[in-house]
């Protein structure tokens, strides 16, 4: 008689309300942190199959059901919020370098700088949304509050272009209008107040959209590293209508509706967002990162005098499988920056006058290591500074080069200058899924890596493709400038040369994205801590804006230095006059010496070590 196999451990369905409560209290007071239903062995259902064990709840609180919530089925929502999100804020972007030199007259320069500036300013705004979802209200409502504040401010935008009085009445062939305080007033607090909101919502939802997969599921963690890449694509599906039908009707119907549409793409976000509430998968906040990691650092310090021990077991952690970090896992110790590791060391001073320990004199591994894993994270963010440099020309200096060139396609019909970053966004539609479908598993093939590439050489990819870029802009800008100057076009508003010469350079920004930006996206959410990850989303999102800043500094140096003595400079009014193919040769050397930079960097980096489960309260 063979020996009867050992029932897995199931929960008995026919149990009373109350025998059920009394189980859950009973554990969790023993434990201090289980949530999950408890198993019982008269159950035919096994509940590791029967919920998600990431730690993840539904809305009201209580533990995910696996196959009534996330993973594809709450995606569609959740991309649908992001693509006429990114409609309505591309809608405003793609274009306004043209809206503010037209109607608000500013010079080249300065319509260059305060787009820049502006588009900086969303993403920095991201650290105050990321820091309130990780410690507070956690990603769901994050989003919820600020997209109401982010359409708020896309009303007052539309207003400010459409009621009279308010909006510039400047036209592009008007030399000599002047535009009030009031109107700069109105049109400047409508652009911030997206900024805020979008502050709060470009941080948080990747990493809602992340958490819809259980990362304790191998399957479902198939799915997440996907999830990115399709993330991408619908922010460039709202891309692509923006920066071709948007930009089309701003510049031959009016900027009231070219604003107005975008205003409505944003309440179409708003509402796919709440549409799938009951489906979504939310990880609770976990208190304050920054608490957390000042906690380490002042630690660290008050025990500057304490040898850390050679046996790393001897460092101070909780002995459960549970990280006492709400919505975390315990992280292995690992080499490096072992200053810090003082904060884990115990001494007889550890003890607070109530005679637990006290937070600022002793913290466990996990603590510490989370700092640890921020301060890896650093140099591959700010290898990112570069490339949004790079990217965020698309919207400047690429712009203002098209405004020079022949933009007729037949005999009756223009394209904008500012459409010409619609083949970006094709370039990234037709990528993701080549990149998806084709070379990962090609690549899989060769390095044996489940994602084809690491995170790590996916970003130096892209790198890499960003150099070309800057490289054929210059090379676009020679052949023109040999046109003027060939011809004598230099008082020529166009020169007979296409704008489609641009294409190439657009097209190589957009596969630079696939690249680098999207492995950003992958490698912020898995590399950060978990209670951190829409912190680390936010940081990563401040390349862009640092980007946008560093390009706004190039370009106000630039100006400075070659425009002394009365010479006219790199980037005039008058671009025949000018050199912008030194600026994107400038950028081409800096994207190259920012390359040979990360490959230092990243080989130097240590992966995270997540163990044990998430820890969830009741």
């Amino acid at each position: 008689m063979s020996t009867p196999k050992i029932q897995p451990r199931l929960i008995n369905w026919e149990d009373t309300v109350n025998e059920y409560r009394i189980q859950i209290m009973n554990t969790a007071q023993a434990a201090q942190v289980n949530t999950r239903p408890i198993k019982s062995l008269n159950s035919s259902v096994n509940l590791d199959d029967e919920y998600t064990q990431d730690g993840s709840v539904d809305i009201n609180g209580k533990p995910s059901v696996r196959n009534k919530s996330g993973n594809l089925k709450a995606c569609p929502f959740i991309l649908g919020n992001e693509c006429c999100e990114r409609l309505a804020y591309y809608g405003i972007n793609s274009n306004l370098v043209n809206y503010l030199k037209n109607r608000f007259k500013q010079s080249n320069s300065t319509a260059a700088n305060n787009v820049t500036n502006w588009a900086g300013t969303c993403y920095i705004t991201p650290l105050i949304g990321a820091f309130i979802a990780d410690a507070y209200w956690g990603r769901y409502k994050t989003i919820a509050v600020f997209s109401i504040v982010y359409f708020f401010g896309m009303v007052l935008l539309t207003i400010s272009a459409s009621v009279p009085g308010l909006k510039p009445h400047c036209k592009q062939s008007d030399s000599n209008c002047l535009v009030t305080k009031g109107q700069s007033g109105v049109f400047f607090l409508s652009i911030y107040i997206i900024a805020l909101g979008t502050g709060g919502i470009k941080p948080c939802v990747s990493s809602f959209g992340a958490d819809q997969f259980d990362e304790t599921d191998d399957v479902e963690k198939k799915k997440k590293s996907s999830f990115f890449n399709w993330f991408y694509f619908s922010i460039n599906i709202g891309a692509l209508v923006a920066s071709s039908v948007l930009v089309w009707v701003q510049q031959n119907v009016g900027w009231e509706f070219g604003f107005g549409i975008p205003t409505v793409a944003m309440g179409i976000a708003v509402c796919s967002f709440f549409s799938g509430t009951r489906l979504y998968r939310h990880q609770k906040p976990g208190g304050s990162p920054l608490t957390r990691i000042a906690q380490v650092l002042v630690a660290s310090f008050r025990k500057w005098n304490i040898s850390v021990p050679h046996d790393k077991s001897g460092l101070y952690e909780f002995q459960d499988k549970e990280s006492v970090i709400e919505g975390s896992r315990k992280l292995q110790h690992t080499d490096g920056f072992l200053f810090l590791d003082k904060a884990a060391v115990e001494t007889v001073n550890d003890k607070s006058a109530v005679g637990s320990n006290n937070l600022w004199r002793l913290c466990t591994v996990t603590q510490v290591e989370e700092l640890k894993a921020v301060i890896r994270i650093l140099p591959i963010w700010a290898s990112g500074i570069i490339f949004a440099t790079v990217y965020s020309q698309m919207t400047t200096l690429f712009v203002e080069q098209g405004d020079t060139m022949d933009a007729r396609i037949g005999p009756n019909f223009e394209i904008p200058a500012a459409s010409l970053s619609i083949f970006d966004t094709l370039s990234v539609i037709f990528w993701v899924p080549v990149y998806d479908r084709l070379i990962v598993p090609l690549a899989r093939k060769y390095t044996g890596h489940q994602r084809g590439f690491t995170q790590l050489q996916r970003m130096g990819i892209g790198l890499v493709i960003s150099i070309l870029s800057m490289v054929v802009a210059a090379i676009v800008e020679i052949k023109r400038l040999d046109m003027v100057k060939e011809h004598n076009y230099y008082e020529r508003l166009h020169i007979p040369m296409s704008i489609f010469w641009q294409i190439p350079q657009y097209f190589l920004v957009g596969a630079a994205e696939i690249f680098t930006f999207i492995g950003q996206l992958e490698f912020f959410y898995d590399q950060a801590p978990d209670a951190m990850r829409s912190l680390m989303s936010a940081v990563s999102l401040t390349t862009v804006a640092l980007g946008n800043y560093l390009s706004t500094l190039l370009v106000t140096i630039v100006t400075d230095i070659t425009t002394r003595n009365g010479k006219t400079g790199w980037i005039p009014n008058n671009l025949n006059y000018g050199h912008i193919d030194y600026f994107f040769w400038l950028l081409a050397i800096l994207s190259g010496l920012n390359f040979l930079v990360y490959l230092l960097i990243s080989r130097w980096y240590t992966y995270k070590r997540a163990t044990g489960v998430f820890h969830v309260s009741k």
